[in-house]
Order: structure tokens, then C-alpha cells, then sequence
């Protein structure tokens, strides 16, 4: 017979290691609970006996609670020993027996009792104290899960197929073409989803127009081949199937008819007028369909009278059958943001910053009186197009292992994981966060369930400081625990201040709500680092993504997708379609058991944007106010408007709410004792030893305050109150931890003039982390789609000599040659003064081509007499001018012909803009710029990129002193320099040489000498100045060399001017290095240097190093349009592979990582159709390790166009290595309206095309490595 009582309300995080949960018991009492979510409990082996073991935390009030669990024994590396059935537990003392004798007892250390059913069913049982075979009564249940990110993460999902439209079986492989990292030579590309793919004939326009009817009968036939094959779910992605979804409803209808009953379509998953995006959000949906099906299917067979909700990834419950995929992707995280938005309302403030640290990350999200959401994320490699919460994840978090490069200390990206956990639980774990916090005392032992290894922690950071010591830093235990600790921090600072300026928003005026595992043990110093003086800890702060589950609401959205220009657009149509979506939404809410007097007032938005761009605003708006209210957004996040540009109404929506009425408020569990008791241990802060305050948190009084250093202590998670800070308990019941603002972190750090492996590390993430929010602001305040949408720029920073001391991860290309500019800028523009800004594209002042526009920044002292660093960015203008739109003319034959030269112009001198003087060079010459006021707005959002990198400079100098600064820019340099000096010890010593042609026999070659630590490049021997465009400058050798010699290193480096000072690089005057000439007409022509040489640089060098065998070597560039359009793109190609590994397939190598244009995207806004975009299969060179494919492209135009194409790898394919094959060439093709007859066509050629003609690009292959088997 049941015990349960009606009245119970549970409350379920599954997370990826533990399950919490949180309950509201009949009485109205809370109950907390956290277990494995392999639905197991965990202890150690203190007292046992032949048939059993006895632990007093297995006391409970009822016996045989345990009966028909298994009880694993597990010795000291967690490997089981033995496993047994639970015959009977008492509940008074804590012990379990088993029905057959024990014989793994000597060698176990420790217990799991494991529970045949799920983890949130283990959960309610043991707080409603019902065995096994009792039947669990009415309830109500709110459950967060990462079952489904767990399956994405795994591959564990469904058998999984796609049916997509003819030429797009590999979309979905290929994405947007870019790589995930890019000085990997091994590049791994997610895993994919599907398991097969079939093309159905059919087709549909942009404009919704049926061009093909679908083919229902080869459908049907290949339906049945995938249900012969077992595949178990279907994803249907078809090309504007937003604007039709005719084809994929039939397709649908025809698969549920064929027996599979899950079937996504991209239409109904995704409202993402992107195919990629919406293909891998219905992919996502079919793949992890059964797997939750599953899960709530197990639950619900064991709790039939439960009332189910389950929490999405937009931060609203829903009913089973109504929880998809995609909605399971952050709906473990999701709790926690709804429970700091919670705590924080509790706590009287209007907004927060939720800090979630667990042990391998940490989740941070804002809350601004509603949740903030994104449209589109990427979660284990795949794209999901839906309305979710915004959350960022930053790899650090208790368990991030820490480690030495032999220049600095390093904290993660990999983590120990729970298995074997950190070295202090003794399993054998590396160093982690969690060790460091432990030995310098901010981590009791006494909470943990069981006792932790403090020799183990002491041994390996003994056994560190013994290396350091060999590399000459003679630090003390608690020195190097504190330094890894401080790296851990700043890391999560970088990545929230990178979040806020992405996101608009100035993280300074936001208290931080700290919670998770880890959270309030860093909260302190994490907040300080950000500007931040308040911080609330959640009295449930260790099961606050439980507790937030049930204070969700019932929410649906419903969308709609509109993509027409805002005033061709009627008002009442809006209206109209607000009215329909409020409707639905409504409805969907009423349905899931929400009566109309919980239904809070809906709430409509439209998301606008310019015409021809791709970033939206999400806007609450009224008829009539919408283009003000849309520039009131646009000029508060990227600080300007455009208000002669057209807007486009992209997305209505519409959010409708109900009160899910089951919210678990409080706040004590008055089941677990608080410990009335202070006491005092020694902390390490600030560099010494500190008498700290220890205290039960719980035992804390409204009002008190509790003075830092202090510990305060709970059952779940540990609050670390650092020196010049307080704890009060708020009338909410949280803990409000506050500073005045002076320095929390004891003194100032020592060994600013020798580098400290702590300080050289913090450096590097300093210097790091502000030229990545340099591309953040470039990237939101640029107009160009180059910028904004194909990412084609790059930001730095440099210090007063020109030498780069840190760049964000964006263009290879770009990377050498910038520092080349800077240096040559500082030396050849005259009386270079504060307040200047210097614009310049010229390839003889270290620049690469014209269309690449550097901005370039000095940044001097506060008296302003003193030059200390400079920040530059790099971006890639669309047009500068030139005999071709476009501005890379595949025929110009000097420097004149490709646009404006701009010589080191001062945009901006003394602090007086000159955009008019700059507006008139770009109109000037024979070859003057087609979009002057497009080069303005990317120039000036280049300029206001840069100031806001000087700022983080000067604030920098303000907070560690100018000294200090600078030191630490030579120190990283240094730092680099010695690590690449080792990397050449390492590398085969002697000489090679090694040379390539491009397609038309001109030679490049190298000479490559390795010893004593030092690299020599020889160019002589390579070809003299060529006629044609192909020429390159030494900047771009310069980036081909850093590029190459980088990807050689294993691990995170500083990329700095450093890793080049052992490399000495010989370039005769040659076609890499062509004379500089007053006259630009005097100039040789560089437009394909850099795009096209730079590739075959970086094969050449590769080849001498024998590292891996070549890639595509083109980027296979298209340009076309006519007087009132342009576009340009570059396409991917095969990686070569190496020992060891295959090289990758349609993916971009090397000099460039752009996106390309989604295929929807490209036929909506250009006059083009796309019939393929598929691997080339067979094109990868053959070998033990084959070349990666190329790709396939081919385009019909729909009006009149000129054409360009700048591509190499045309006559002799990617050499292989070790016996490897060379890829296969590319080839052009072009076929005429009403021919039958392909006409090939050069690698480099221009050529006017009409309506029904096509262009077909197939992009050459990587090549092998290795004798192929059998040769």
C-alpha cells in the first residue's frame, strides 16, 4: 500500500553527475537531496561485514528502503571490485545486507548503492521514504534534464536519416565551411547526427514558388530503404521550406505513413531562414527524440499519478508531449538562470548576472527584469535555430586541471572529469581548481561525504614546484596554488567582460548571483575583477537549478518568419500575424492544464535589422514607433545608425506565459542541522596565511554580518568570503556578500621585473582577452557583410615598437602582416602624435592587398608624452576600387589598377576626425571606390574597435602600473620565443629544401636550415616579379611563416612576435617581394597574393618541414555582380592529411577561416540559384591517411553579372607525402544557357554570364599521407 500523501512537490536537476533535487513535502516543509544521476549513492566502506556494510548516512526512518538496489564495491582507482542485490537495510543505523556473502570487501573503499529506476524516481522515493515495490502516489514533478546534451555530447542519440533537396546531401557536413580551430593540422569536425542521407527530387523557390514537383514516388522508395536499414528517426531539411513547407508536410506524412514515428521537419523545428541552421535544429529534434521519449516514458511507467513538467531550454515547463530535442539542450542550465532571476527579485534587485561554476564549467546568463534569449547557438558542434536562453559557457570550473607549458601555468580548457576526480580525492586525479582551493583552507573537509586526500594534493604540487625550479622559478606551494586560482578567475572575468560587450550591456551595474558547486568559492574575486561590489549567494546556492525548475513558468513561443522590407509591410498585417501568433501560443498553454486566470498579459516582439545583414534586434515595439525604436536599440549597442537604410522585418513573435503554481520558495531545510558554532582556520589570501572565520552558514541570523576572511559552510557548497568583503543575511534568506572597493586581494604581486609563470599567464589573458573585444565590438558595430557576417578581420595588440603581443583567433593572414604595418607605419608617417589614427592599405607599408584596410592606433601615456603601445585591426572592404567591382580584377597588371592606395592617411590627427579629407581619397584616381560610404562606416567602426582596446590598455596601466605592463609584454614575447627555441630542439635538425609551383609554372622555393634552436628560410630560387596579380609582400611571408611554425606547436601558446625571433627569414626581390615604387602604376599588382600565394607559401613551408601534406592551396575566390549588386566568396576545399590522421573534407585550411553565405540566404539576396553545394567525392589524395575532399559548387544566374575567378591547384593537384597521392586539381566550368556542353575555364579568367547560364567550381582535394594499402 502506498504511504504517499497528495501534497508532495518535487523539484529535479539531472545533471551530467549528480542529480539534485529539491521538495516541498505536504506539510509545507523543504527537503533538499543530491545523488548520481547514474541514480546511485555514493560513501565510503567504514564499517562492513561479510553480507554487508553499515554507513550512518544511509540512516533512514523506514528499513528496507534499499531492497532490490545493487551494491557495488569500488577499490581506490573506482574500479568495482564486486556487485551484489540489496537484501534488506535498516534504517537506524545505516546498514545494508546482502543475500550472499561479500568477498571484495578487503579491497573496497567505497560503496555505490545503485537503483534500478531513473535518478529523479530515487530522489522521490528516498524523500518519501517508499521501497521499491510501493507504488509512487500523486505528486507534482518540475524536471530540468541534460539527458538529451548528454546523448549530443555522446553520439548516443536515435538512427538517425535526412531527406534534403537535390545538391545538398553534404550540407549539413559542410556548415559554413569554417574550422573549429585553426592552427590545428589534424582538423576534427564534429561528428555528425545522421547515419544517411537520400536527395528527393523537388524544388522550391526563394520566393515560395514550386520550380520542381516533389517525387513522391522515389521518396517512398527510400523510405523503405531506410526502415530496412533500421534507421529510427527522420529529419526532413528542403530548401525554403519556410517560404513552401508543402514538400516537407507531404514528406512527413508519407514517412509516419511508412511506420516511423519520429519525423522533423525544418519548418516546424526552426524558424531560421537559414537551411544549416534549420537542418541541424530538425536534426537535433529526430536524433534525440527517442532518447527522451525514453526517459520521461521510464519515469512515468513508475509514476503514473505524477503530474510531469519538464523545464526547456527557453526557461519555461512544459508537458511531455509537448518537450522536443531541441528544448532539452539547456534545460539543465535553464534552472539556474530562472532561480537567480528568482533570488535576485527575493532579494529586492531588478537585474543580476547569473554565475554558474561547476566542476568542468561555468554558466553565465542575464536576467534584466526578463530572461535574455538568443535565436541561435552552437551546442556540441551543431547549430540549433530555436528561442532559447542566452548562456555562455566558459571552460573553467572546479575540476579544470592545472598544468605548466614550461614557460607559464595554465588552467584547463580539459577537465579531470568525476572520474577520477581531483587529486585530492585520491583516485589518482590530476591537479584541479578544487586541489588548490583545498590546500590553501577555503574548503572544509568535514561536509565532503567522505575524506579528502591532502597528501596526494601536497605530492604533486611539490613535484610542480620541483619543475619550476628547473626552469628557474622558485615559487612555494601556496604561491603556485594562489596563481592558479587568480588564472582560473581572470579566465571567467575575460569571458564575462567579452560576454557584456557582445551582449550591450555594462556588467558593472549588475549584482552577480553566485551558485553551483563552485560558484561562491570564486564569487568574490570573480566579481572584483569585473567592477562588480555586490554578490548574492542563494541559500540553496548548491541545488539552485533545482529549486529554479519549479519557479518556472507555462511558457509557449510561437513565431512567425516574415523577411520582407519593414514599410512594404502593412501595420494591420503585423498586426494581423500577432493576433494568429497570440492565438496559438495561448491555446498551447491552456492545453498543458493552465487555467485562464494564471495567463499573464502575452508578450509580442519583432526582430529588424538593416536590409542585407544578419544580425536581428529582438524589439517590444508599437505600430509607428518601430524604426525608432529600432535606431534608439541599434545606436545603444553599436554606438551609430544608419537612417537612410532600409529595415527589414525579419521574425514576429509572440511569448504567452501561465503561473505553473507548484514554485518551492523557501529556503531552509530544517532536516539538516545547522552547526551553531564559529570557529577559526588559517586561509591563505593575498600571498599569506590569515586567521578566516568559519562558520555553518545556516546558522546565520537575519541581519548578522560576518567580516572577511571567512568560510561559510553548507551541505552542498562552500562560500569563501575573501578580505575586504562582508556576508549578511538578507530578510530574503540569501546571503549578501558586499565590498567597499578596496583592494580585496592583499598586497601587490611581486616579480614584476623577472616574469613569474603566474603573472605570465594572467598576462597573456589579459593582452588576449582585449583583442578579442576588439573584434567583438568590430564585429557589431561593422556594416559590411564581410565583416558582420563572413568575419573576414582581425584585431590586435601591439606594444611601442610594432612587436604583436596578442591577437584574437580570427584571419591567419593577417596575423604577421599586421605587425609588419604597425612597424612600418610608426617609422614612415610623420610626427605620429596622441589622438592620431592612421588608415592605411598600401601593400609596401606592410599591408597585403588593397581591399585589406588596416587601422592602426597609438596609444600613449596619460600626460600624453610618452608612446606605449599601439591596437590595430585588419578588415577586408568589399570594394576600394579597381578596374572590376569588387576590387580583385583577375587582370590587373600594377598596383593603380586595383583601387585607392591609401599611404598611412590620418583619419583622425589630434583627436579632429578628417572623414571628409578620407571620403575624397576614396573618390579620387582613375580607379576610385564604388561604396565610399560603406569604406567610411567599417573605417570608423575599425577606429572605434581600436579605442576600445586602447581603453582596456590604459585601465590595464591604471590597475598594475606602467612599469608592470611593460614588462609584461616583453615577458610573454620572451616567453614565446623560448617555447618555439625548445619546439626547434625537437624538430629534425638539418637542412631541406622544398619548392611548388603555382598553375602556371612559377616557382616557389625554400630552403629550410634547423640548429641550435634557430630556423633559417631561404626564398632564393623563387620567381621574380610576375606580370600578372599573383605578386605577395613580405608582410604576407611574415604571416605565412608564424602561421606555419604555430600550427607545429601542441597546446595554447601566446602568438606573438616572439615565436618569429628565432626564425630568420631570407627574401630576396622576387615575387614575394616585389620592389616599392612611388606610383602605384610603377607598383606590382598584389590582389591574388594575398589570397592565393599565401596558400601555396604555407604548403611550401609545411612540405620542407615534412609536417603534413598540402591542402587545397586556393581559396578558390568568387566575385560577381553588376551595377547594383556585388558578392564575393571564397569556398572551401580538402585538408591534407598527416601521420597519422586523414585530412578533413570540405573545410578551409590555412590563411583563411571565412564563413560562406547560407544557401537560402544567397538565392533570397542575389540573383543566383544554388543547384550544388556537396563534397567531392574521391578528390582526396589517396593514402595509409587519404586527403581530405573537395567541394562542389554550382551556381545558375538569374540576370546579367560579370564574373571573376582567382583560383590555383587548376593543373596539378595537392602534393601527398610519405608515399601519399597528390588530391585531384579543381576545375571551372561554365555552361551557357541552352548548350548541353561544359566549357572549361582558367583557374584565373573574367567573363560576362547571363540568365540559364552556370557556373560549376569543383575545389581540388587534400593531399595524401603514406603509402595507400596494397600499392
Amino acid at each position: 500500500m502506498s504511504k504517499t500523501t497528495p501534497g508532495w512537490c518535487f523539484s529535479i536537476d539531472v545533471g551530467g553527475t549528480f542529480t539534485d533535487c529539491v521538495a516541498r513535502t505536504p506539510a509545507g516543509e523543504l527537503r533538499t537531496l543530491k545523488v548520481l544521476s547514474s541514480a546511485a549513492l555514493k560513501g565510503n566502506v567504514d564499517a562492513a561485514e561479510g553480507r554487508g556494510i553499515r554507513d550512518p548516512g544511509l540512516r533512514r526512518a523506514r528499513d528496507d528502503i534499499f531492497r532490490g538496489f545493487q551494491l557495488r564495491l569500488l577499490d581506490a582507482d573506482g574500479v568495482e571490485r564486486e556487485r551484489a542485490e540489496v537484501a534488506g537495510s535498516l534504517g537506524a543505523d545505516g546498514s545494508i545486507s546482502t543475500a550472499e556473502e561479500l568477498r571484495g570487501l578487503a579491497a573496497a573503499r567505497t560503496w555505490e548503492l545503485v537503483s534500478p529506476e531513473e535518478a529523479p524516481l530515487l530522489c522521490m522515493r528516498l524523500l518519501m521514504e517508499l521501497r521499491l515495490d510501493e507504488k509512487i502516489g500523486e505528486a507534482a514533478l518540475r524536471l530540468g534534464t541534460t539527458r538529451g546534451t548528454n546523448a549530443l555530447l555522446e553520439r548516443s542519440g536515435a538512427r538517425t536519416a535526412i531527406l534534403t533537396t537535390p545538391g545538398f546531401a553534404d550540407l549539413l557536413l559542410i556548415g559554413n565551411q569554417d574550422r573549429p580551430r585553426i592552427f590545428d593540422l589534424e582538423i576534427k569536425k564534429p561528428a555528425p547526427l545522421f547515419e544517411d542521407v537520400f536527395e528527393i527530387p523537388g524544388r522550391i523557390s526563394a520566393a515560395g514558388e514550386e520550380l520542381e514537383p516533389l517525387d513522391i514516388k522515389l521518396a517512398a522508395a527510400r523510405l523503405v530503404e531506410l526502415e530496412a536499414a533500421g534507421i529510427e528517426a527522420v529529419a526532413i531539411c528542403l530548401l525554403h521550406s519556410l517560404a513552401n513547407p508543402g514538400h516537407e508536410e507531404a514528406l512527413a506524412e508519407l514517412a509516419r505513413g511508412h511506420g516511423f514515428a519520429e519525423v522533423a521537419l525544418s519548418s516546424r523545428s526552426s524558424v531560421s531562414a537559414r537551411m544549416v541552421s534549420r537542418g541541424d535544429t530538425a536534426l537535433v529534434d529526430a536524433y534525440l527524440a527517442p532518447v527522451i521519449r525514453s526517459h520521461v516514458d521510464s519515469i512515468r511507467a513508475s509514476a503514473p499519478a505524477v503530474e510531469l513538467r519538464l523545464l526547456t531550454s527557453a526557461g519555461g515547463l512544459c508537458s511531455p508531449g509537448s518537450f522536443s530535442g531541441k528544448d532539452s539542450i539547456l534545460s539543465g542550465p535553464a534552472g539556474g538562470v530562472v532561480g537567480s532571476a528568482h533570488v535576485a527579485e527575493q532579494a529586492g534587485c531588478t537585474r543580476a548576472i547569473a554565475f554558474d561554476m561547476g566542476g568542468t564549467s561555468t554558466d553565465v546568463s542575464r536576467w534584466d527584469g526578463d530572461f535574455e534569449m538568443e535565436s541561435e547557438t552552437m551546442k556540441a558542434g551543431v547549430r540549433i535555430a530555436t528561442p532559447l536562453l542566452a548562456i555562455e559557457t566558459v571552460a573553467a570550473g572546479g575540476g579544470s586541471i592545472c598544468g605548466f607549458d614550461g614557460e607559464k601555468l595554465s588552467v584547463g580548457p580539459r577537465s579531470v572529469g568525476s572520474v577520477p576526480g581531483p587529486a585530492c580525492y585520491g583516485a589518482g586525479g590530476e591537479l584541479a581548481i578544487t586541489d588548490m582551493n583545498f590546500f590553501l583552507g577555503r574548503i572544509p573537509s568535514a561536509r565532503f561525504p567522505f575524506p579528502l586526500d591532502a597528501p596526494a594534493v601536497e605530492g604533486r604540487l611539490e613535484t610542480l614546484a620541483a619543475t619550476l625550479r628547473e626552469r628557474g622559478y622558485r615559487r612555494d606551494l601556496e604561491e603556485l596554488a594562489e596563481g592558479y586560482i587568480d588564472i582560473a578567475n581572470q579566465r571567467m572575468v575575460a569571458a564575462i567582460r567579452k560576454i557584456s560587450l557582445a551582449r550591450g550591456y555594462d556588467v558593472r551595474q549588475y549584482p552577480l548571483v553566485a551558485f553551483g558547486g563552485a560558484g561562491a568559492q570564486h564569487a568574490c574575486a570573480v566579481a572584483a575583477g569585473l567592477g562588480i561590489r555586490k554578490v548574492l549567494v542563494p541559500a540553496l546556492a548548491g541545488v539552485l537549478s533545482a529549486q529554479g525548475a519549479s519557479q518556472a513558468d507555462i511558457t509557449r513561443i510561437a513565431e512567425s518568419p516574415v523577411l520582407e522590407a519593414l514599410d512594404s509591410v502593412p501595420p494591420r498585417r503585423i498586426e494581423e500575424l500577432l493576433a494568429e501568433l497570440e492565438e496559438r501560443a495561448r491555446s498551447e498553454v491552456l492545453t498543458d492544464g493552465v487555467g485562464e486566470d494564471r495567463l499573464e498579459p502575452p508578450r509580442r516582439s519583432l526582430d529588424l535589422r538593416y536590409r542585407g545583414q544578419d544580425s536581428v534586434i529582438e524589439l517590444e515595439t508599437s505600430p509607428g514607433e518601430y524604426r525608432k525604436d529600432f535606431e534608439a536599440a541599434h545606436e545603444r549597442l553599436y554606438g551609430f545608425i544608419h537612417s537612410e537604410r532600409e529595415l527589414e522585418l525579419v521574425t514576429v513573435r509572440v511569448k504567452c506565459t501561465g503561473r505553473a503554481g507548484a514554485a518551492i520558495s523557501a529556503v531552509v531545510d530544517e532536516s539538516i542541522s545547522a552547526i551553531d558554532e564559529e570557529k577559526t582556520r588559517w586561509v591563505f589570501f593575498g600571498g599569506e596565511w590569515k586567521a578566516s572565520t568559519v562558520r555553518d552558514e545556516a546558522s546565520i541570523g537575519e541581519g548578522e554580518k560576518i567580516a572577511g576572511p571567512a568560510i561559510l559552510t553548507s551541505a552542498y557548497h562552500t562560500i569563501v568570503v575573501e578580505p575586504g568583503w562582508t556576508a549578511t543575511r538578507h530578510s530574503s534568506g540569501h546571503l549578501l556578500l558586499e565590498t567597499a572597493g578596496e583592494e580585496t586581494r592583499g598586497p601587490a604581486r611581486k616579480h614584476d621585473d623577472d616574469p613569474d609563470p603566474v603573472q605570465l599567464e594572467i598576462f597573456h589573458q589579459h593582452f588576449a582577452s582585449i583583442a578579442e573585444e576588439m573584434g567583438v565590438a568590430l564585429e557589431h558595430s561593422a556594416v559590411s557583410t564581410n565583416v558582420r557576417e563572413r568575419l573576414d578581420f582581425s584585431c590586435a595588440v601591439f606594444d611601442r615598437e610594432g612587436g604583436l603581443v596578442a591577437n584574437a583567433p580570427h584571419i591567419p593572414v593577417h596575423l604577421g602582416a599586421m605587425g609588419d604595418c604597425v612597424r612600418q607605419v610608426s617609422r614612415r608617417v610623420p610626427e605620429i602624435s596622441p589622438g592620431d589614427v592612421i588608415v592605411t592599405n598600401d601593400p609596401f607599408l606592410g599591408g597585403s592587398h588593397l581591399p585589406d584596410i588596416t587601422v592602426v592606433t597609438p596609444v600613449f601615456d596619460g600626460a600624453g608624452g610618452e608612446l606605449l603601445f599601439y591596437t590595430a585591426s585588419r578588415a577586408h572592404h568589399a570594394e576600394i576600387g579597381g578596374r572590376r567591382p569588387g576590387s580583385m580584377a583577375p587582370d590587373s597588371k600594377n598596383l593603380s589598377e586595383e583601387g585607392v592606395l591609401l599611404k598611412g592617411f590620418k583619419v583622425i590627427e589630434a583627436g579632429r576626425p578628417r572623414l571628409i579629407e578620407l571620403e575624397r581619397v576614396l573618390r579620387s584616381g582613375p580607379w576610385p571606390s564604388r561604396c565610399p560610404r560603406e569604406n567610411l562606416a567599417d573605417i570608423e567602426a575599425q577606429v572605434a574597435a581600436n579605442r576600445a582596446g586602447a581603453r582596456r590598455l590604459e585601465e590595464l596601466v591604471a590597475a598594475r602600473g606602467r612599469r608592470t605592463v611593460l614588462g609584461y609584454m616583453a615577458h610573454i614575447q620572451a616567453a614565446a620565443r623560448r617555447l618555439m627555441e625548445v619546439h626547434l630542439d625537437d624538430l629534425p635538425q638539418g637542412e631541406r629544401v622544398f619548392e611548388d609551383e603555382l598553375d602556371d609554372g612559377t616557382k616557389i622555393v625554400v630552403k629550410l636550415e634547423i640548429g641550435g634552436r634557430q630556423a633559417r628560410l631561404d626564398f632564393s630560387g623563387t620567381a621574380q616579379v610576375l606580370d600578372n596579380n599573383f605578386n605577395a609582400t613580405p608582410a604576407i611571408v611574415s604571416s605565412a611563416v608564424l602561421y606555419c611554425f604555430r600550427c607545429l606547436i601542441d597546446g595554447d601558446i601566446p602568438l606573438n612576435a616572439g615565436v618569429l625571433e628565432p626564425l630568420d627569414v631570407l627574401l630576396p626581390e622576387c615575387f614575394l617581394n616585389p620592389p616599392a615604387a612611388e606610383d602605384p602604376a610603377e607598383c606590382a599588382a598584389v590582389a591574388a597574393g594575398n589570397v592565393e600565394t599565401s596558400q601555396r607559401l604555407v604548403d611550401v613551408i609545411l612540405g620542407a618541414l615534412g609536417a603534413v601534406a598540402a591542402s587545397q592551396g586556393t581559396m578558390n575566390n568568387l566575385l560577381f555582380g553588376n551595377d547594383s549588386f556585388g558578392y564575393y566568396e571564397t569556398i572551401a576545399g580538402g585538408a591534407g592529411a598527416g601521420a597519422g590522421f586523414a585530412g578533413a573534407a570540405g573545410v578551409h585550411t590555412h590563411m583563411t577561416n571565412t564563413r560562406i553565405t547560407d544557401p537560402e540566404v544567397l538565392e533570397r539576396r542575389y540573383p543566383v540559384r544554388l543547384h550544388r553545394f556537396c563534397l567531392r567525392p574521391g578528390s582526396g589524395g589517396a593514402g595509409e591517411y587519404p586527403g581530405g575532399d573537395g567541394i562542389v559548387r554550382e551556381l545558375e544566374f538569374l540576370e546579367k553579372v560579370e564574373v571573376s575567378i582567382l583560383s590555383q591547384r587548376r593543373s596539378r593537384g595537392p602534393y601527398g607525402l610519405e608515399g601519399g597521392a597528390a588530391g585531384k586539381p579543381g576545375r571551372n566550368s561554365l555552361l551557357r544557357a541552352g548548350s548541353e556542353d561544359w566549357e572549361e575555364l582558367p583557374a584565373v579568367t573574367t567573363f560576362s554570364a547571363g540568365p540559364g547560364d552556370r557556373l560549376r567550381i569543383e575545389t581540388p582535394g587534400g593531399g595524401g599521407w603514406g603509402a595507400p594499402a596494397g600499392s
